[in-house]
């Protein structure tokens, strides 16, 4: 009779490498960033933070005004977390949501382009970027919902170098509408992706979101456990609520 070994069965998929053990919120409505989150299998809520727009100060690095400006929006969504956790108070012992900002900048010579106003900025912008360097920097604030200060905070920097295109094509590329809500007037992950040589540093970044350090600061949080990190006493699956519920 010929032998055969039992069939084993193929393991189940795991959603991410991760457990999640806190709600999480992000202050941003940038599809961007939730595709990033949702990619590593994250659960969380959207809260756009509802703040004026942050100039820069004289003689501000464009670093620290980054910085200043995502810790701002972190702020204003944990007021309205806390506010809103008074009026519906959490059951007891579930941890409280963490929020998650983030601002993205474009600097050149060291001054800040933000977003367009219009097309023709747009193609101002774009003529200025054309084969040189630039550098795009995102900040990031994690800031748990029950504390009086951030737990993570950074920058992170990448450098982009743009091929040396002609006015014609920047003009028919700003025609699309796409540089109109981006930071230096092109999106990396989209159409504008042609305007690119290359980069040194996170793709990520660029886009919105430097993944690998804002996973690293939500484990150093508590947010996240990883398969050799140890459950805390609270630890579980958490429900978190629907966008618009009370958390």
């Amino acid at each position: 009779m010929e032998y055969r070994s039992p069939q084993t069965a193929a393991p189940s998929p795991v959603r991410c490498p991760f457990l999640q053990v806190r709600p999480l919120v992000l202050a941003s409505s940038s599809p961007r960033r939730q595709d990033f989150l949702r990619d590593q299998g994250l659960d969380f809520r959207i809260l756009p933070a509802r703040t004026e727009e942050v100039r820069p100060v004289p003689e501000e690095d464009p670093h620290g005004y980054v910085l200043r400006t995502a810790r701002s929006k972190a702020e204003n969504v944990r007021s309205s977390l806390m506010a809103e956790l008074a009026s519906f108070p959490s059951r007891s012992g579930s941890p409280a949501p963490l929020v998650l900002a983030a601002d993205t900048i474009v600097v050149l010579d060291g001054g800040i382009l933000g977003k367009p106003a219009d097309r023709s900025e747009a193609v101002a912008m774009l003529e200025h970027l054309a084969g040189r360097v630039h550098t795009v920097i995102t900040a990031c604030c994690l800031w748990p919902a029950e504390d009086p200060a951030p737990c993570a905070e950074f920058a992170d920097s990448t450098d982009v170098r743009f091929a040396p295109w002609p006015r014609e094509l920047l003009e028919a590329y700003a025609a699309t509408g796409e540089p109109l809500d981006k930071a230096g007037a092109y999106g990396i992950q989209g159409k504008g992706a042609f305007l690119v040589e290359r980069i040194e540093g996170s793709w990520s970044t660029v886009v919105g979101l430097p993944v690998s350090r804002v996973m690293r600061a939500l484990l150093d949080c508590g947010a996240l456990l990883s398969p050799a990190c140890p459950a805390p006493a609270h630890a579980g699956t958490t429900a978190l609520p629907q966008q618009g519920e009370p958390l």
